[in-house]
């Protein structure tokens, strides 16, 4: 592992950190200021829409540009929008932000997400350094380390977005956003990446280049399938993304909340190290599978009644295993798509992933207000199954949880025996 990298790494550490921060701090305070369960299933959706459209053209940023011109525009992106909407906060009455249809909020909240989102174009262009920067023996212990950063990050602003929002306030949650983004750049001006030269597989470099991305994953018979199968995935976790902050904030105060997804975020950590210490065996393909089948079955059962207890347990195991599911496509993806074109890959695939992520976070939050949570309150669900599993608002949620983790694990298993995936184990065994 070179230097450079470590360098790399820790300072998008704090970039993730930060990113980080201000979307689960924005996500608290709306919830904790409107109550309703819509509005952050609709932030979600924002979240997730941007992500996903903006896949294709951050990749070819990192294609076309050098890296490190690449991460400082990412930060002085971020920089410029958590301005403005700290501007917006402190020019607004406070009263208007408890309407969940205020010009204003939604403002606010689009100026923070988009500051948030600026962000992504580091994790576009992260792998490409791993194969940049590391031999190919190391590289899945090196995503290892790339997934322990996240679930660094993941855990110091878990803790401190609850702390801030609670004690401080959202006016000092943007003022240390702004502060340790401008930290970042300075950090960052200082690391030398050492990049021999921009090498183009085509002349035309100068636009997103679709279709030039999707020949180079036809070539690897079994790539579309894996990222379409990742898409599915995306589909249904966007259930979680939307819900679970409701969920868990009905279970204890938004206090214990930041701090319980902080210790629990060790499981980022966890689940990184042992990638980086171990690596990802002979076929990284069938541990994203299997790792896979275990996420689903705790998606079915760590809601199955009302304990923050079992809540937490599911979730630590399910945290540890996202960065071996990372790693194992990032490891694919090194190994059989050349360096010239892996950014615009690695766009492709976050914004394939993440379409289907909008669709259910729209969809999920109205699914929930007026189908799942009337089932489990005044519906039939409170004699079918409320004796044992509970009546509630809260239960009509785990219930949804409950049936999205039953359809991820049958389409898994389904997968898992398919052609495509037969294929990409053995391309990857024997790379082009």
């Amino acid at each position: 592992m070179t230097k450079t990298f470590y360098a790399v790494l820790a300072n998008s550490l704090v970039a993730a950190l930060t990113n980080t921060f201000v979307w689960f701090a924005v996500t608290f305070w709306v919830y904790l200021q409107t109550q309703s369960v819509a509005a952050t299933s609709v932030m979600a959706g924002i979240y997730l829409l941007t992500t996903a459209v903006s896949g294709f053209f951050l990749g070819s940023l990192v294609d076309r540009y050098p890296k490190k011109t690449v991460l400082l525009l990412s930060s002085f992106g971020s920089l410029g929008l958590f301005v403005l909407a700290y501007i917006v906060f402190i020019s607004t009455e406070p009263a208007v932000f408890t309407n969940a249809s205020s010009v204003a909020l939604w403002t606010l909240i689009i100026l923070a997400l988009v500051g948030a989102i600026a962000g992504n174009i580091r994790t576009i262009a992260l792998p490409t350094l791993v194969t940049l920067l590391i031999p190919e023996a190391k590289r899945d212990q090196a995503n290892g380390l790339v997934g322990t950063t996240n679930g660094v990050s993941f855990l110091i602003a878990s803790i401190f977005s609850g702390l801030v929002i609670g004690f401080l306030g959202m006016d000092w949650m943007l003022v240390l956003a702004v502060g340790l983004t401008i930290l970042t750049i300075l950090h960052l001006v200082a690391i030398a990446i050492p990049e021999r030269q921009i090498v183009h597989a085509e002349h035309q470099t100068n636009h997103i280049d679709i279709r030039g991305t999707i020949r180079a994953i036809q070539l690897v018979p079994g790539l579309f399938s894996l990222i379409f199968f990742n898409c599915f995935n995306n589909f249904l976790g966007g259930v979680f993304m939307s819900l679970m902050d409701a969920y868990g904030l009905s279970l204890v105060s938004v206090q214990i909340w930041g701090i319980l997804w902080g210790v629990l975020s060790l499981g980022f950590i966890v689940g990184g190290l042992i990638v980086a210490q171990k690596g990802l065996g002979k076929n990284p393909l069938r541990t994203l599978f299997l790792a896979n089948i275990v996420m689903w079955i705790i998606a079915v059962f760590f809601t199955i009644q009302a304990s923050i207890a079992l809540l937490s347990i599911g979730l630590f195991i399910y945290l540890c295993l996202i960065p071996v599911v990372e790693a194992s496509e990032q490891t694919i993806i090194q190994a059989v798509i050349p360096l010239d074109r892996q950014g615009r890959v690695f766009g492709f695939a976050q914004s394939i992933e993440q379409a289907a992520s909008p669709l259910t976070a729209f969809m999920i939050g109205p699914i929930a207000q007026f189908i799942f949570i009337p089932f489990m309150t005044t519906g039939s669900g409170v004699n079918l199954i409320g004796t044992w599993f509970g009546t509630g608002s809260d239960r009509g949620i785990a219930l949804l949880f409950t049936v999205t983790g039953v359809i991820g694990l049958i389409v898994t298993l389904l997968a898992m025996r398919s052609r495509s995936y037969q294929q990409l184990s053995k391309n990857y065994r024997q790379p082009k």
